[in-house]
């Protein structure tokens, strides 16, 4: 090892220093000598900045000659060295550090002045992440105090410090937080459920407390959680978060921690804190570091072992995606603007919870309120804050329905109105006389497909004259994750699987698809964000014909297809076909295959 190192530095245990890199970049082709020199006329100054060599020629955005493109960045630097060095790279995932364990192998005042961070902890091994391989001093006081072998790899240094701060403030926050209520109780399993509206527990308004909460929500915008999960349990509460539609552990509270964090978030989103018996809704708007405003809704629940809460995170950039970015084809786009462009009628959006529909109506209407415009929402909750819009929430406890809220916008000259959801007889009926009376009406129904919607509401009590009046097409969606664009892998798909999903339409199989592999940059899950599948059933004369007090759902489905709807399972070759997701991920969320 000490052989390759030589390359780089000559000698060990001493820092790295900046002519030592910028000689060994030179010997591998990838800087400009007259770049190097520049550089180095001002080492001194520049070393004595503390700034880590790496750091220094990452801040040039220096061109990397070797590659032939792109530039020479930390992360591109730290690879490198990694190499040089014979040691292991690593990128640190936080989702993947375990920070309870780690924070406890050494102090943090000796992990800093050395510049190591524990990572991984195993019964044999402890490895840390460094950025100075030369300095080997302390892997011997490491390996005599653990009585563990000592192993390492390189990480670039911004990382190292800032998590070095991170990983150890949290820690400490959630140990002086634990001790600060240890002799309290606080355990709200289902023998104590009838104390939970007691005091003695821990002030939500600590500032070990305010720092966890904080942690929470940075780390949850980095790594693109939509939702956040805080469950107690009987010894360790659990954090978990949602990343494109799957869920990840995070970390573990003690419980008496765990309740004062969801007590602080209850303060933030205007919650009763006293209440913890029944169901609470609430929301938070906060700012990311990079000035980002993001919205958050809270919903507790009340459990065995205390206050359940999750957060939905609502991104407002989705609100000025267009209908390509959120997975919409050519076709549909032109669909849908059809759709949307009638003076007065319904437009349903349909599919499971978690589907993308608020994300759909929210993206049209955002597109939809010009200033002579004027939209009206009736929501439950309201899921993002949007100043084009007129927004109005039901409250049952005061009588404030669906079916009132739409009796209330009526008379507020709307000429749009969006129904968060059609749920029963007298919504869908107020819903209804809107589309008679001259507005354009958007709501959500619950259904597997888009044909199901029409069946769904003649079950309400909807005539089937009414609907033929006003019902101008139904869209059932579906999410798919899809692949990561830096590591996923062409592979191929047999005729049989190929043809199960396509059966019984007529498309021709690619000759490559891709599959996931897993990488830095996704988290070696091999997925990146999410796209929608649709399935567009306009009401054509044909289809307004089959809609009767006894409609058959096959016969309406079998006619929209005859005129021109692409079912969801084809939507989504489409998109296995172009490279964006896999065959697993369709399987997952479209419904079962028509019969021919």
């Amino acid at each position: 090892m000490f052989d390759t190192i030589a390359r780089v530095g000559k000698g060990i245990n001493r820092k790295l220093v900046l002519a030592d890199v910028l000689d060994a970049l030179q010997a591998d082709g990838m800087i400009l000598a007259g770049d190097a020199d520049e550089l180095r006329a001002t080492q001194g100054l520049r070393e004595k900045s503390g700034i880590h060599p790496l750091s220094i020629i990452a801040n040039q955005h220096l061109d990397n000659i070797k590659a032939g493109k792109g530039k020479l960045t930390l992360e591109a630097l730290t690879v490198w060295f990694a190499d040089h060095v014979s040691l292991p790279y690593l990128r640190i995932d936080p989702l993947k550090i375990d920070v309870p364990t780690v924070t406890q192998v050494v102090p943090y005042a000796y992990a800093a002045s050395h510049g190591i961070l524990p990572v991984k902890v195993s019964s044999q091994t402890v490895t840390f992440a460094v950025y100075e391989p030369y300095q080997t001093e302390w892997m011997s006081e490491m390996e005599h105090v653990l009585q563990k072998k000592i192993e390492r790899v390189i990480v670039n240094p911004e990382d190292i410090s800032r998590y070095l701060i991170e990983f150890y403030n949290l820690s400490k926050s959630v140990l002086n937080a634990a001790d600060q209520n240890r002799d309290r109780g606080g355990l709200q399993n289902l023998e104590q459920l009838i104390e939970m509206g007691r005091s003695g527990k821990l002030d939500a308004n600590d500032h070990h407390v305010v720092s966890i909460v904080d942690w929470l929500l940075q780390y949850a915008f980095e790594q693109r959680a939509s939702d956040i999960h805080m469950e107690p349990r009987r010894d360790q509460g659990n954090i978990r978060f949602r990343i494109d539609g799957v869920l990840h552990n995070v970390y573990e509270l003690p419980p008496p921690v765990m309740a004062a964090v969801t007590s602080r978030l209850k303060i933030l989103g205007r919650m009763d804190l006293a209440e913890k018996r029944r169901p609470q809704d609430g929301r938070v708007k906060t700012r990311t570091p990079d000035g980002v405003e993001i919205e958050l809704r809270l919903s507790t629940m009340p459990t065995t072992f205390g206050e359940k809460l999750v957060m939905r995170i609502f991104d407002p950039d989705v609100l000025v995606k267009d209908f390509k970015a959120l997975g919409f084809g050519n076709k549909d786009i032109v669909n849908w603007h059809k759709m949307i462009k009638q003076p007065h009628g319904i437009i349903l959006v349909t599919g499971p919870t978690g589907s993308g529909k608020t994300t759909t109506l929210y993206s049209t209407l955002k597109q939809l309120a010009k200033p002579e415009i004027n939209v009206c929402t009736v929501e439950d909750p309201i899921e993002m804050v949007e100043p084009s819009f007129n927004q109005m929430q039901v409250q049952a406890n005061i009588n404030l329905t669906f079916a009132s809220g739409i009796r209330t916008l009526l008379r507020q000259d709307p000429d749009i109105v969006m129904v968060g959801e059609i749920r029963d007889h007298e919504t869908a009926e107020m819903a209804t006389q809107a589309a008679l009376t001259g507005h354009l009406v958007f709501s959500t129904l619950h259904t597997n497909d888009a044909a199901s919607a029409i069946t769904r509401l003649l079950e309400i009590g909807i005539p089937s004259y009414l609907l033929k009046a006003t019902l101008i097409g139904v869209v059932a969606q579906r999410l798919v994750r899809t692949l990561c664009p830096h590591c996923k892998e062409q592979t191929t798909i047999s005729d049989d699987d190929w043809q199960s999903l396509v059966h019984p339409w007529k498309m021709a199989k690619p000759e490559i698809v891709y599959q996931p592999a897993g990488c830095l940059e996704c988290r070696m899950t091999g997925y990146m964000g999410r796209t929608g599948l649709y399935e567009m059933l306009n009401l054509t004369s044909q289809v307004k014909a089959l809609i009767k007090s006894e409609g058959e759902i096959n016969e309406i489905e079998q006619q929209a297809f005859r005129d021109g709807m692409r079912p969801l399972r084809i939507s989504g070759a489409e998109k296995i076909a172009s490279g964006m997701t896999t065959p697993d991920e369709v399987f997952k969320v479209i419904p079962p295959a028509i019969s021919e």
